[in-house]
């Protein structure tokens, strides 16, 4: 149920490591203007649809389908919400659940942790976020993932995201940092619009460039000197520039969680962005943490998606010559498959649309680690949660 795609050995320790451990569970959830660009995601029938997208999956993860939501889950092109897989093995496992808001437009109808952060606007005006932001959200990173890892400290913590546009903040942060990810990253779509994302993080990283990223003189991280040598590329910069708030708040989560425990990176392409992200702020600010501790976990959908090139990314994230100490992540995902699910919304997912979301392949790996969970369990407990929220909608 479970394939390693990159670093073998090392993903093969860490399954070995980890196995029969309960996680933790936490979803960061955050928000950037970018996903209002038309047709940029697939996370939301309409924008208007996606300004609501993050709310909707917490309350669903964290209530579950009995539950009547404030938000309900919004309508989608095809398929149905990852949150549905997520929840399903939270649910069934009691894994504890942690909700950060690193940035949203609305405050969320759940009690979500509030790290003081805001929304990003578009990546495209290459001003993001202001870098005073970045700072604040990335020291609460720092410190949440300190708490995390004292409720596991021989287990795990699993750092998922809600973001709809993450693919190509994500997409803005890999090429700043130097990183060939162009045409390489996934989306929602079952065919990747890669020229759009393109477009988009081209004007972001030339408006950025055209205004001069050294703003903000004197505003120095907490506990961290200043960065150096001067020819990087200052991360946090790039963040404020054109990231979202979810990142810079996950890769301070998961270098500090490191230093004490397992830290899965519950995505993608988003995931390997925080990943690089991560290792270029501990590498510029002389931050210790453990990569060999953190993974990236995701679905087939994604880790297979003929429309991007998930492996190759994840690969190129060790050929950095401006952050030498770049390795490449452990990239895993679950095989889990709705090729015979009863629901046309899960058989979609074969179809390439939707394909992860909401820490969806981690949990799904989590359940197999845990409990051995496989095919036909996580196939009832997921379709349960689908058959839950059809009788509760009258459908």
């Amino acid at each position: 149920m479970i394939n390693i795609y990159t670093q073998i050995e090392q993903g093969e320790a860490w399954l070995q490591r980890y196995s029969d451990r309960s996680p933790l569970f936490s979803c960061i959830l955050g928000f950037t203007e970018t996903g209002l660009i038309p047709g940029i995601s697939a996370a939301g029938l309409t924008p208007e649809d996606r300004k609501y997208t993050a709310c909707a999956d917490a309350e669903f993860l964290y209530y579950g389908a009995a539950y009547q939501p404030q938000y309900p889950l919004p309508p989608l092109t095809a398929g149905a919400s990852p949150v549905l897989i997520s929840r399903a093995v939270v649910e069934e496992l009691n894994i504890p659940v942690y909700l950060f808001n690193a940035g949203l437009i609305q405050s969320p109808a759940i009690p979500a942790i509030d790290l003081g952060g805001c929304a990003a606007k578009c990546l495209s005006t290459g001003a993001a976020m202001e870098l005073t932001t970045v700072h604040h959200l990335f020291e609460q990173g720092l410190l949440w993932g300190d708490r995390l890892a004292t409720q596991v400290p021989q287990g795990y913590v699993i750092l998922s995201e809600c973001v709809v546009g993450g693919t190509t903040t994500a997409l803005a942060i890999l090429t700043g940092l130097g990183i060939d990810a162009a045409g390489k990253v996934n989306s929602s779509h079952p065919v990747c619009n890669h020229e759009q994302k393109w477009q988009v993080v081209q004007e972001g990283l030339r408006r950025w460039r055209d205004e001069g990223d050294e703003g903000d003189e004197g505003d120095e991280v907490v506990r961290v000197s200043s960065p150096s040598p001067p020819s990087q590329v200052d991360p946090l910069k790039l963040v404020a520039a054109v990231g979202d708030p979810m990142q810079v708040v996950v890769a301070g989560m998961a270098i500090a969680a490191s230093r004490s425990c397992g830290v899965m990176l519950a995505g993608g392409t988003q995931m390997l962005a925080v990943y690089a992200l991560a290792s270029a702020i501990a590498q510029t600010y002389d931050l210790s943490w453990e990569p060999t501790a953190v993974v990236v976990a995701t679905t087939r959908w994604v880790a297979e998606d003929s429309t991007g090139s998930t492996v190759e990314l994840a690969l190129n994230i060790g050929k950095n010559s401006q952050y030498p100490q770049m390795t490449v992540p452990t990239l895993l995902a679950t095989q889990l498959s709705f090729a015979n699910s009863r629901y046309p919304q899960l058989q979609a997912y074969e179809k390439g649309f939707v394909k992860e979301g909401v820490g969806a392949g981690a949990a799904c790996i989590a359940a197999n680690l845990y409990k051995n969970w496989q095919q036909n369990q996580l196939l009832q407990a997921i379709e349960s949660q689908l058959q839950w929220l059809e009788k509760g909608s009258g459908e």
